[in-house]
């Protein structure tokens, strides 16, 4: 079952069970899926463009609860933040920091990574494999402290 089937269903499911959050964002996912068909770039909805979508809506998410959180906005951010865990639903199982390591040490190895020098050679190599995978962010200080601890 594909992404927009999935979301079809679900969305099926909220409005039946009442549960607007969920509705809302499920919403917000097919209306990207929707644009991205009618974007004219006769591209198919493949599962990575799949997760490029859904991680733009994350990370659109991550931003917002940390300006409303900063804004003093709790009940704006606790929103945001329920959408944000029903989009998770949807993107693949995140990598805990061990396993980011483990995938740093190996793409390093690969490529002869050694110093804060080989950052912009190894660092688009691991995001690439970890795609959807963790957070930017979070693999972007592990490169720096692997980098530099190397």
């Amino acid at each position: 079952m594909n992404l927009k089937e999935k979301i079809t269903g679900d969305m099926k499911t909220a409005m039946k069970s009442g549960d607007k959050v969920r509705l809302e964002t499920v919403r917000s996912i097919r209306a990207l899926i929707l644009e991205f068909e009618k974007s004219g770039n006769n591209k198919q909805l493949n599962p990575e463009e799949e997760i490029k979508l859904l991680s733009t809506a994350v990370k659109k998410r991550k931003e917002s609860i940390e300006q409303y959180k900063n804004a003093g906005r709790n009940d704006l951010s606790d929103k945001e933040q329920k959408e944000l865990d029903i989009l998770m639903e949807y993107m693949p199982k995140q990598l805990e920091v061990d396993g980011i390591q483990k995938e740093i040490a190996k793409i390093a190895s690969e490529v002869g990574a050694k110093s804060k020098e080989d950052f912009p050679k190894l660092m688009p190599l691991v995001m690439k494999e970890l795609k959807g995978k963790a957070d930017g962010k979070i693999v972007k200080q592990e490169v720096e402290k692997f980098l530099g601890s190397a």
